[in-house]
């Protein structure tokens, strides 16, 4: 009949009571919280209402009740002292003048180095101490990224915090169908989701690779659907130069050519053919997007004991080492170019080969990453709620959370994989997203740290309670409950008989109607019929001009 009662300062949950325990109750109830028990009586009967059902509600349509700006206002956690620091960066300078880094069939890119002072032999750069720092200082510690809905741009830097979804798997899973290849349908529905939501403030990039569009032409569908069904910042493609520059153009043909040449309004994720290459494919994106002005995301790809050595120090320095030069390369192509540092740095099950994330290691290295970033004061990516595991189980939530919270706590300004990632990133999964999403709305009320004034300190609450009552029913509660407390709306709460009665529902299950609710409470935002159409044209014509290719 109602949820509480209170009995020696404890809060016991009760789903159901006979009414002659209800009445032995009510007396009860009443002295200590000072209000009528009739606002406490909750029948099942009634559809849910009140502050849970407000706040669901709001989720399905960007809700209010999110900070439009995520600010840091909560302390670095400084993992290295100076000495420590000194050391890896001695260690970085030592990788780059004796071993240096590869360029494959990039003779530009060779050119460009030697004109800045390293050495060269054949397709092999060498850098003296401290000379890619120095390429680095070009950089922008922040910039603004532009959305095509002015309300959803970001800054990148400082203290500002981005989130955005997972990028690149090329299989999606849900409850109802299991894992499968994902379509162009799944893609555009995780940008739906994504801007449904006020927890992601960036629409991403490949959030699913679309396997039913040719792998030469599916950049032009994914770039479309960012434009068309989401009004917030993106990713364009990056597996070949030329989808490179379809991906701007499409840009400029949607903000402006004179708008593109001082606003950033698309970014290119280029990762690093990790240990210690770059090949002409990632160059050719870089440096597209560099030469147009637009954002680059940089980031080494690296598994301890497969792709770097198996000892975190070590691992550092090559990620540090990698990072600068693909920095340095970008603004030897337009100085002042918008960049954000990446990382993705983690450890492997050293008997099986299989990548692992959340674990302790991989959360040592991002801690002191982020040190190494700020002192070349770049914006800072991390990964964020990564997980091995194939569904959204106690072990995929645990190493997400985990491997998110200590990227947070590092520093990061862009949070890639921040809602949606499994198996590695080989699948994205539906319900695995909603519940990051969630997850995301405490990492928002955990940032923005404490606030200490009089409001805070409650001292009208401890007048109007005093000594050993109830503050439930105070003045100053009622005026506080709406935005004290992050709310979600998956976890439940309930008595156990209560969860039994509404079926005994995990939260994986109630994710599943979650997302199922999102996309059909979506709505597109509006676009100029004459920019759709001219998106359009300008898709066909180039799918025209080539024939299809699968691989």
């Amino acid at each position: 009949m109602f949820k509480f009662f209170i009995h020696k300062e404890q809060i016991i949950w009760l789903s159901r009571l006979e009414h002659k325990e209800y009445l032995g109750f009510r007396s009860q109830i009443e002295s200590h919280t000072k209000m009528s028990i009739a606002l406490l009586d909750v029948r099942e009967t009634k559809p849910r209402c009140g502050r849970a059902a407000r706040i669901s509600k709001q989720r399905l349509v960007d809700g209010p009740q999110a900070p439009k700006v995520l600010r840091r206002k909560i302390p670095l956690y400084e993992l290295m002292d100076e000495e420590g620091l000194v050391a890896l960066e001695k260690q970085v300078d030592w990788i780059l003048k004796e071993i240096g880094v590869e360029f494959y069939n990039d003779e530009e890119s060779v050119r460009l180095f030697k004109e800045a002072g390293a050495s060269v032999k054949g397709t092999r750069v060498r850098f003296d101490p401290g000379l890619a720092k120095s390429l680095c200082k070009t950089a922008p510690s922040s910039f603004r990224m532009e959305g095509r809905d002015p309300k959803h741009s970001v800054t990148i830097g400082g203290d500002h915090v981005v989130f955005t979804p997972a990028y690149g798997p090329p299989f999606v899973s849900d409850l109802d169908k299991g894992r499968r290849y994902a379509t162009l349908e799944d893609f555009q529905n995780f940008i739906k989701l994504a801007y449904s939501t006020p927890f992601l403030h960036h629409s991403g990039g490949t959030v699913c690779e679309p396997v039913d569009v040719p792998v030469n032409k599916r950049h032009l569908d994914m770039v479309y659907s960012h434009l068309r069904y989401s009004t917030k910042p993106f990713m364009g493609g990056v597996t070949a130069p030329d989808r490179a520059e379809d991906s701007i153009e499409m840009a400029r043909i949607v903000f402006g050519s004179d708008y593109l040449e001082n606003h950033c309004v698309i970014q290119g994720n280029i990762n690093v053919n990790s240990p210690l290459v770059f090949d002409d494919i990632m160059t050719g994106a870089l440096k597209a997007y560099a030469r147009a002005n637009q954002g680059i995301v940089l980031s080494p790809f690296i598994l301890g004991g497969a792709m770097g050595p198996v000892t975190q120090p070590a691992l550092i320095a090559q990620a540090h080492a990698e990072a600068m030069v693909g920095i340095a390369l970008g603004q030897l192509i337009k100085p002042g170019s918008p960049v954000v540092y990446g990382n993705f740095l983690t450890t492997m099950n050293l008997k099986t080969g299989a990548p692992t994330f959340g674990t302790p290691e991989a959360n040592l290295m991002t801690f002191a990453i982020g040190q190494l970033c700020r002192r070349l004061d770049l914006p800072f990516r991390c990964g964020g709620q990564l997980t091995a595991s194939k569904t959204a189980d106690g072990q995929g939530m645990q190493e997400a959370a985990d491997s998110m919270l200590v990227g947070l706590q590092a520093g990061a300004n862009y949070v890639l994989h921040a809602a949606g990632w499994l198996e590695g990133g080989l699948t994205m999964g539906y319900e695995k997203f909603v519940m990051d999403l969630d997850h995301c709305g405490m990492m928002h009320k955990m940032l923005e740290g404490l606030t200490i004034d009089k409001n805070g300190l409650g001292s009208e609450a401890f007048l109007e309670a005093g000594p050993g009552q109830n503050f439930f029913g105070v003045q100053h509660t009622m005026q506080n409950f709406e935005t004290a407390n992050y709310m979600s709306d998956l976890a439940d709460t309930n008595s156990f008989e209560k969860w039994t009665e509404d079926g005994s529902q995990t939260i994986e299950q109630r994710a599943n109607k979650r997302w199922k609710e999102m996309l059909a409470s979506y709505v597109a935002p509006e676009i100029d019929p004459a920019i759709d159409e001219a998106l359009l044209a300008f898709i066909k014509q180039r799918k025209d001009s080539m024939d299809d290719h699968w691989y």
